[in-house]
This record gives structure tokens, C-alpha cells and sequence, in this order.
């Protein structure tokens, strides 16, 4: 399987302006700039691209782990917050933390401990960041 995505940039780091978009189609020539990655500009950046990208693909490894445990989850609700950090080689990506609520009626807490941490090892985008990713999982009511 391979997903394409394209950006286009215009001008300087400061001045310019660029565009991202996916081969589906969600987003298309969607803006980003150096305000929307370093301050608080209208568009969107990398960074939150990835977290959003960890976000879900955590909640679907998430549902296939849950399902392998013979559970399936009413809801599983996954927020990343992605830290951008300025290091001795420059900006890096530096950890992840995952926020998950999830609710299964009846659900077996160690089943779901087990399958919360499977999924956070498991989930491809957590393997492809060399970034410490945390988590905090919460099966609610």
C-alpha cells in the first residue's frame, strides 16, 4: 500500500506561505506557514498533521487489539499531543503523548491494559517516530 501527499511552498521561512494536500483529497492546497507552526496563524503544520496522523491510526490499532481480546469498544477517543522542542539538532519532534478515553460496558481492565499498551507499540506510526511516546488510557463509563 502506498498514500501519497504533496506540499507546495512560496518565499522565505518567515514571509513565504505553502499548501499541503492528500491523494484523497481531505486536504486540499490546505494552508500552512511559519505563524501556523511557530505561533497562532489560520492553517495548519507538520506537527499537528502527525498527531492527528498517531491519533487515529492509535484508535484503529487500538479497536483491532481490543478485538483480538474479544471486546469491542462503544467509543475510543484518542487526542496526541505531539512536543516540538528546539535541540542542539535543531527542531525535533521529542515525544508524543497519548490521551485515550475508551468505553467498553463490561470490559476487563487487565485485557484492556494489555491491549492499550499492544497498540501503542503496534500502531505504524508510533514505530515510525524516534520519539518518546507516553500515554495515559481510560476505560470510562
Amino acid at each position: 500500500m502506498q498514500r501519497t501527499a504533496s506540499a507546495h511552498w512560496s518565499g522565505g521561512l518567515k514571509d513565504g506561505k505553502g499548501t499541503v494536500s492528500t491523494q484523497s483529497g481531505v486536504l486540499s492546497q490546505t494552508q500552512y506557514s511559519f505563524s501556523t507552526r511557530f505561533e497562532n496563524g489560520a492553517g495548519t503544520n507538520p506537527e499537528e498533521l502527525i498527531a492527528a496522523a498517531h491519533a487515529g491510526c492509535f484508535s484503529m490499532a487500538l479497536s483491532a487489539q481490543l478485538g483480538s481480546a474479544g471486546m469491542t469498544a462503544d467509543s475510543i477517543d484518542t487526542k496526541a499531543t505531539l512536543t516540538l522542542d528546539k535541540t542542539e539538532a535543531g527542531f525535533t519532534i521529542t515525544s508524543v503523548h497519548l490521551d485515550v478515553k475508551v468505553k467498553i460496558p463490561g470490559a476487563d481492565q487487565a485485557k484492556f491494559d494489555e491491549a492499550a499498551q499492544n497498540a501503542k507499540k503496534g500502531c505504524p506510526v508510533s514505530r515510525v517516530l524516534n520519539a518518546s511516546i507516553t500515554m495515559d488510557a481510560q476505560l470510562v463509563s
